[in-house]
Parts: structure tokens; sequence; C-alpha cells
């Protein structure tokens, strides 16, 4: 079962998490599944060698469930494989996409939020769902620019999702704040419109940026973050969160005092 609060499992943090006489003491790990759906070798000996010791679960982006092409069944065969072999306890992917046409942007683009895309989504959703045998969760992504013609608001749009569905979120505290300062809404409102039951997973992490804030994952928690992560766990409880850290990644002690700042808002049972 996962509880409290984790870390994604970097490369760079290996040696800790391998050290058999100084463990960190983490409750679980994050794993990004296209970096292991496809390893051999050294890399899933050292995956494995890790997963004997925390429980992890399954972070995706290679998804593209908002896209018109079609699903990537030879990617869904080995995201299925990896659930079964390190015993995920989920999976989760972005609410995006990420190329049409065969061209990808390598990036994490939003979807228009209409009842055309809605249904289209939530039909492919359906189909992966049905072909992985489990609920998925789905990520808020951050995003810089306004589609026009929405027919909903983004947090409307995930509820309704998350309802036709039967999906979950994995809640970005983070693209939360980026996305009320860049286009003007009240993060608590946000909150306060997502549906409790909805939610599944906590993502925290840092932007950069003054005026227009760019979700990086290359730096420490913000202050704003942390104040709506509070009111996150105020209005739907000790959902299990994530530190994330993808870039200028750290010395492993900075993550652990990031770690520590969480379980200080929300306590949660210690790793035994």
């Amino acid at each position: 079962m996962i509880t409290g609060v984790g870390v994604g499992l970097r490369t760079q943090h290996y040696a800790e998490f391998l050290n058999k006489k100084n463990r960190p003491n983490i409750p679980w790990l994050e794993i990004i599944s296209d970096n292991y759906m496809f390893a051999q070798g050294v890399v899933l000996d050292k995956l494995l060698a890790i997963r004997e010791h925390y429980p992890m679960v399954m972070h995706g982006i290679g998804l593209n469930i908002g896209s018109i092409d079609p699903l990537n069944m030879d990617y869904l065969k080995a995201l299925k494989a990896l659930k079964k072999i390190v015993q995920a306890e989920w999976i989760s992917d972005h609410l995006c996409w990420t190329g049409a046409h065969n061209i990808h942007s390598h990036d994490l683009l939003p979807l228009p939020y209409t009842e055309e895309a809605l249904n289209h989504v939530v039909s492919r959703i359906h189909t992966v769902q049905d072909y992985l045998n489990e609920p998925l969760l789905f990520e808020n992504v951050s995003s810089y620019f306004q589609l026009e013609n929405t027919e909903y608001n983004e947090a409307d749009f995930l509820n309704e999702m998350v309802k036709r569905s039967g999906c979950f979120l994995l809640l970005d505290i983070n693209n939360i704040v980026v996305n009320a300062n860049n286009h003007g809404f009240s993060a608590e409102d946000f909150l306060n419109t997502i549906h409790p039951a909805a939610i599944k997973q906590f993502h925290l992490g840092g932007y950069e940026g003054t005026d227009l804030f760019i979700d990086t994952h290359g730096a420490a928690v913000h202050d704003e973050v942390w104040q709506l992560y509070k009111k996150a766990l105020e209005r739907f409880g000790n959902i299990p969160t994530l530190i994330e850290w993808d870039n200028n990644i750290p010395d492993f002690s900075l993550l652990e005092k990031e770690v520590e700042k969480a379980k200080k808002l929300s306590p949660h049972p210690s790793r035994n």
C-alpha cells in the first residue's frame, strides 16, 4: 500500500537506494515508465534490486492519450509488462497530447476543453483501461497559452473526465499554481472544484520564472505551492505525495529535506 511522501527514482540516486547499510527512509518511489519499458541488463537489474525494498508506482510521458493518432499498442504492451515486472501499485500519465500524424512535439500539450475533446479522450481512456484491466491516473499539465472556444474550465473538464471514464487524478499542485498565475484564475477555487474522490496522488515540484511561470521540475518547491498543498491536504486528506525533481537534479540530501517539509504539513506513517 502506498502512503506518505515518496520521491522519483533517478539514476543519479541509485547508489543511495542500493546502499545496503543505510537505505533512505522513503516509503515509496515513482519511476518514469518510458525509461524502463524496454530496459534490459544492468539497468533492469538495478531497478529490480531497488524494488525489493521500495514499493513503486509508474508515471509515463508517452501515452499520448489526447492525440488523434491511433493508440500505440506496442507501447501499451510494454507498459503492461513493466507493471507486472515491478508490481507497481498504479500507472499514471498526463492529460495531454504529445504529437499527431506521427510527429512528436517532445512536450506535454494541453487539450481544448470542449465536449468533442472530452468524448474523444474518455473513449481512449476506456480502451486503455480495458487493455490494462485497471483504472489509470491522469495528471493535470502546466500550460502557457489558452485555446479559444472552450466549453469547460480545466477543473470541470477533469471532473467530467473522471466521472465518465472511471479514471483517477494525479493532482500536480505545482501545475495548478503555474496555470493560475499564467491564466489568471484562483488556484484555491480550482482545488475546491475538484471532486475529492477523484484524487489518488499528488505531485509537488518547482517552477521557474517571474511573470510567466514555467514548470521545469528543476527547482525546490515554492512557498505558494506549499501553501496550496496544505489546503489540498485539508480538502482531500492524506493523499500519497511525490517530490518531483527531474532537471538540475540535486544531492539526495536536498530531496530528503523537501520530503521532511511535506511530512510536517501532513504526518504520514513512516517506513519501517
